[in-house]
C-alpha cells in the first residue's frame, strides 16, 4: 500500500543541507496499524506529512496504491490527498467559524458530493460519533476531546483508504485520550481502516501491531509488538 524507497528530505542551509530524513525504505501494508516513534527532531512529522502528500521528498521514490508519487502531476497529488488520505492532528486543525456539522461537510465538497450525499454521510458520521446533539456547536463550545473526535470523524468521512495521524491525543486528558484511541483501533479492527500515527507515549503506540523508531532522520528499528525484540534497520 505504501512503498518507500531512499526516500530523504533536506534543507538548505547556507553551503550546507541540513538532513531530516535519510534513505528511508518502509513497506506498510494495506489493514495495518503502525506508530511512529523518536525523539523530537527525529523527523517523524516530517515523514507523515510526506506520506499524506503534504509535503514532498527532496530525493527517493514513494508508491501509494502502486502509484509513483514521485511522478505525479500536483492535481493528482490533490485529488488522492482529498479522496483517499484522512488526517487527524494534535491542534484539532477544525475550522473556528464553521459549525461541528459544516466542518464534516466541508471535505465532501471538495471531494464534489452532491447536497444530499453530503447529507447523509454527515448525517451516518454525527449518529457514529453521538455528536447529534453537537452538531450546531462551533469548535471552542466543545471541550479538547470532543473537537478531537470530530477531527476523527471529519477523516473518516471520506472513507480513506489510510488514516494519518499526528499525536492524536497529545492535548487530551487520559481519559480522552484512552476514548480517541479506542476509536482508531476499531476503525482498523473493524473497517479495515490502515492507520499510521505518531506518538511519544508507549502506551498509546501499543494499541497498534507495529513500531517504526527514528532518531536523526534514520530509520533505527521496525518490529511488531508482540515481537519480544526490535529489529534494527541500520545506517548505510
Amino acid at each position: 500500500m505504501i512503498h518507500t524507497r531512499n526516500l530523504t528530505k533536506a534543507y538548505r542551509n547556507g553551503l550546507s543541507q541540513i538532513f531530516v530524513l535519510r534513505q528511508i525504505d518502509l513497506e506498510i501494508e494495506e489493514g495495518e496499524f503502525v506508530t511512529v516513534q523518536g525523539p523530537s527532531g527525529a523527523g517523524k512529522t516530517t515523514l507523515l506529512h510526506i506520506l499524506g502528500l503534504l509535503d514532498e521528498p527532496t530525493d527517493g521514490e514513494y508508491e501509494f496504491m502502486g502509484d509513483p508519487v514521485h511522478k505525479m502531476s500536483e492535481d493528482r497529488r490533490t485529488e488522492i490527498h482529498r479522496s483517499q488520505i484522512g488526517f487527524v492532528f494534535q491542534a484539532y486543525h477544525l475550522i473556528d467559524d464553521l459549525t461541528v456539522y459544516e466542518n464534516l461537510e466541508t471535505p465532501l465538497i471538495y471531494k464534489g458530493l452532491s447536497s444530499s450525499e453530503r447529507e447523509s454521510k454527515v448525517a451516518d458520521m454525527l449518529d457514529r460519533f453521538s455528536l447529534v446533539a453537537k452538531q450546531d456547536l462551533f469548535p471552542n463550545q466543545l471541550s479538547g476531546g470532543q473537537q478531537q473526535l470530530v477531527g476523527v470523524a471529519r477523516a473518516l468521512i471520506i472513507e480513506p483508504t489510510v488514516i494519518l495521524a499526528d499525536e492524536p491525543t497529545g492535548n487530551l486528558q487520559s481519559d480522552q485520550s484512552a476514548d480517541i484511541m479506542e476509536t482508531l483501533t476499531a476503525l482498523n479492527e473493524e473497517d479495515d481502516v490502515t492507520i499510521v500515527q505518531v506518538t511519544h507515549s508507549e502506551k498509546l503506540a501499543s494499541h497498534g501491531e507495529r513500531i517504526i523508531e527514528l532518531d536523526d532522520g534514520w530509520i533505527e528499528a521496525d518490529y511488531r509488538t508482540d515481537e519480544p525484540e526490535a529489529v534494527g534497520a541500520g545506517r548505510s
